[in-house]
């Protein structure tokens, strides 16, 4: 009995020294003993940072301190120093963050903060000494885990003291309540060691230069590792706005192993490496960074602001305790030979999904249904399939909306419904007294239009459904709609954008200072349009007539950037405007696209990020191009008048959208084009056109599907139109392209006759053989009158009053038929062309002299117009 009761005793006082021996992390954190942490009451979570979880674990809560960020893009940092003076491991991470209000954290280790304040701006820095981060948390990327048996050494004689906290706030609509945000992370904490300890391997180049305009630059970095083994189990890749891949392998004999491989432009947290790769002595630690330099206009080089670029690949590893190091970097190219053998895969850009880039770029709209990587795939299968189609664009000449009586028609847009959305400016015009100098209205004493201004019709049968808009514009311009039905316009002479409902008589949201031109955050200077992206409620606004610039708002209508330039002598660059004026917005592919008026072309722009993407061009365009509208597969532009000399018509185009090639224009049958101002099309390749100047709106429609195919036949070339096995030919100008429309009636007509079973071949040649004898007889009706006047010589005793005429048909001096001669003889005609309507300036656009042969050979062409506006 002794003999237990004395084994009792040993036993109680070896537990005894056993638990002393492990001490309660409640009893060593003196540095919080007097401290409290004042989160705010709408912060959740517990106000006591450090939680023990035993005899040797604990949690350390690093939360912000209740912050409102007041613009996006805000990065702010707070420090938590180690609540113990020993040696611990981080072995886990729990993050406490909202996808609608943080766009990633990231935490650092180190020994001493940028700041002591409670919380700093992020620019002062996160740490004054070398820093290592720890953790990354990003909105769709997966939490850093780390394996079993791994942890981060922190404290002691070589750990850091301190962590540092750095919050990215991307779109902060989501604080328009001004309440206070306690993001952040709890870490778990062990006092017990690790055998295997974590660490950071930083590759990044530090000399890389992307000249301007360059499709593809790379930045190579390149190491021999000389150190115990490691290994590797996750990766992080970060660069600015240029960059498109970044690529990380280990090289070993020859042979490239990739670490990890991921877009720049993806949440930029830590990947797990998918398979496992080890390091070991004598390797070689490679990485690759692609960049693209389109859309700048100067050198860009490695730096910290958002103007720089940076090419930096992140590699985690565990090493064996005894010969861990907690941080190493590469900064070189040790061997540039080594990339002539790097694989192609390097430098394909990876495909992100518009939705990942949503939620990157800190957009809290998620897609709901299905594979969200069968997306794009989606999107590229409906335009394979729109482009397999046959079809050519003519005008729906039944459609009666072309005799409405309007103003001048500034907008077009289609509701969920398909009907036609006009917006028009009743009986207000833009002409030259509409603006001074300095782009303020001058007739604001006229008062808003008093007609409705928005106008919905029926898109077969151009019925009035509904209108709207009194009594709240003075010079319309641009329209769209959103997916909710509302209605969003911009007003050229208020400088301003709005946002109507529906059914409502007042906007919903006004952006811009009424009649107040400008070029800050708040104002604008005669914007020309706005789009509204789908999918994150964005707001995008081409301003305009005097500024060269896109502006990008929250939902809320918060300012979040504005991308471009004014054009310079020379060439436009990519990324520069000469008026923007119209907007599509292609959210299949995330992407923007503008008629970048008075430069001709179209300009396409990565919605995130403003990043150029690619410019569409044609010398069919002229000088102009004036509005462009999209459908899956396709892009819809209508283009202006041409200067004189110059034979580019006035058309609309039809467009591959993914090369942007040109697959068929068209033009009216009814009326002609004189300054088509906006394009709409539908997914069924219905299209209508508004023109400013006609003050008509024109409908187009696919015809059926035809076989079209040119032959030459003695030297004319003529089209064969091939239905139901049959021919029936029509006869075209040499240009195949021909924009003539009395050439598309006479074609048009020819099908009609080949469609219709009641014409025999007998009755077209009768109706052939009439004309030619009834002219036959009035010939020699003339020629028996001639004889019986004037007798045999009498075709050459015309009086001078008739050698007058008809030396004034012919011309001076030259054998044919001169119409500008012949009608300038008219005292009511204009040599100057058509009388100019009393609208927008840019109807000069339209002048040209109409002198005879002789009158222009020797005398100079007259000098393009200055930019006009509509």
């Amino acid at each position: 009995m002794a003999g237990l009761f004395n084994n009792l005793l040993v036993l109680f006082f070896v537990f005894q020294n056993i638990c002393l021996g492990f001490r309660s992390p409640l009893s060593v954190f003196k540095r919080y003993k007097d401290t409290s942490r004042s989160f705010s009451s709408e912060c959740l979570g517990s106000d006591q940072p450090v939680i023990s979880l035993g005899l040797s674990d604990f949690a350390l809560d690093i939360r912000m301190p209740g912050v409102t960020p007041k613009q996006s893009d805000t990065y702010l940092c707070m420090s938590v120093p180690l609540p113990v003076d020993d040696e611990a491991y981080v072995v886990d991470f729990k993050p406490h963050a909202s996808m609608d209000t943080v766009h990633h954290m990231l935490l650092f280790g180190c020994n001493e903060p940028s700041s002591t304040e409670n919380y700093w701006d992020c620019d002062e820095g996160t740490c004054k000494d070398k820093s290592n981060i720890l953790y990354a948390w990003a909105r769709n990327a997966p939490p850093t885990r780390l394996p079993e048996g791994v942890g981060f050494r922190v404290g002691g004689e070589t750990g850091g003291r301190f962590f540092v906290l750095q919050v990215h706030y991307g779109d902060i609509s989501a604080f328009r309540d001004k309440h206070k945000d306690c993001s952040g992370v709890t870490l778990h904490l062990t006092h017990q060691k690790q055998p295997l300890i974590a660490g950071m391997y930083l590759m990044m180049s530090v000399n890389t230069v992307i000249p301007p305009g360059e499709k593809v630059v790379d930045a190579d970095i390149a190491c021999h590792y000389k150190r115990f083994p490691m290994h590797l189990f996750a990766y992080r890749v970060h660069t600015h706005r240029l960059g498109k891949v970044v690529s990380g392998y280990r090289v070993r004999n020859g042979q490239w192993t990739l670490i990890g491989r991921q877009s720049p432009q993806l949440p930029q947290a830590f990947y797990p490496v998918e398979r496992p790769v080890d390091v070991s002595y004598d390797d070689t630690l490679a990485a690759r960074c692609v960049f693209s330099g389109e859309g700048r206009t100067t050198e860009t080089h490695i730096g910290g602001t958002a103007n720089d670029e940076m090419c930096n690949f992140y590699i985690m590893y565990y090493m064996e305790a005894k010969h861990a190091v907690s941080y190493m970097t590469c900064t070189q190219n040790a061997n540039p030979e080594l990339f002539r053998n790097i694989p192609q895969e390097a430098n394909v850009p990876v495909q992100v999904m518009s939705d990942m880039l949503k939620m990157t770029h800190g957009h809290h709209e998620e897609t709901k249904d299905g594979d969200k990587s069968s997306l794009l795939q989606q999107a590229k299968k409906q335009e394979e399939e729109i482009l397999e189609q046959n079809f050519h664009i003519e005008e729906a000449v039944e459609w009666p909306g072309l005799d409405l009586k309007l103003g001048q028609i500034s907008g077009l847009a289609l509701d969920a419904e398909n009907n036609l959305v006009i917006f028009h400016r009743g009986d207000h015009v833009w002409d030259e007294n509409s603006f001074d100098n300095t782009f303020v209205y001058q007739q604001r004493g006229l008062g808003p239009i008093e007609q409705n201004t928005i106008l919905v019709l029926h898109p077969s049968n151009a019925k009035l459904l509904h209108s709207l808009g009194k009594s709240l514009f003075y010079l319309p311009h641009g329209l769209s709609i959103d997916k909710n039905g509302n209605y969003w316009v911009t007003d050229v002479a208020l400088h301003q954008v709005f946002k109507l409902g529906p059914d409502k008589k007042e906007p919903l949201l006004t952006l811009g200072v009424a009649l107040q031109p400008g070029s800050d955050k708040n104002h604008f200077c005669q914007p020309t349009d706005v789009a509204v992206d789908p999918n994150t409620g964005s707001i995008y606004v081409s301003d305009g007539y005097c500024n060269s610039r896109i502006i990008q708002f929250s939902p809320n209508g918060l300012y979040v950037m504005q991308w471009g330039e004014e054009t310079s002598l020379g060439r436009a660059k990519p990324g520069q405007f000469h008026i923007p004026h119209s907007l599509a917005l292609i959210p299949d592919f995330s992407q923007l696209c503008v008629a970048d008026r008075e430069n001709g072309r179209i300009q396409c722009f990565r919605l995130e990020t403003g990043e150029f993407i690619r410019e569409i061009k044609h010398k069919s365009f002229g000088r102009k191009l004036f509005a462009v509208s999209y459908v899956p597969g396709l892009l819809f532009a209508v283009n202006g008048m041409p200067y004189p000399g110059e034979a580019e018509p006035v058309q609309g185009f039809v467009m591959n959208f993914s090369t942007g090639e040109i697959i068929d224009t068209f033009i009216p049958l009814r009326k002609s084009f004189e300054m088509p101002h906006d394009v709409v099309a539908s997914e069924d390749k219905t299209v209508f056109v508004g023109d400013v100047h006609a003050r008509a709106v024109w409908k187009f429609a696919p015809t059926e599907k035809m076989e079209h195919r040119s032959v030459k036949k003695a030297g004319i070339e003529v089209q064969e139109i091939k239905e139901s096995g049959t021919i029936v030919e029509g006869r075209l100008k040499n240009n195949p392209e021909s924009t003539d429309p009395v050439k598309k009636q006479e074609k048009q007509h020819l099908v009609q006759q080949h469609t219709s079973p009641g014409i025999s071949f007998v009755l077209i040649t009768t109706l052939l053989i009439i004309p030619v004898v009834v002219l036959l007889s009035i010939l020699l009706f003339i020629r028996w009158r001639k004889t019986a006047v004037y007798g045999g010589d009498g075709e050459h005793k015309l009086d001078s009053s008739s050698g007058r005429i008809l030396g004034r048909v012919r011309g001076k001096g030259s054998g044919g038929l001169n119409l500008g001669n012949f009608f300038a003889s008219h005292k009511s005609y204009s040599r100057k062309g058509f009388d100019r309507v009393s609208t927008e300036g840019s109807d000069q656009e339209k002048d040209e002299d109409e002198g005879t042969d002789s009158e222009e050979e020797c005398s100079a062409p007259p000098a393009p117009p200055a930019p006009s506006s509509s």
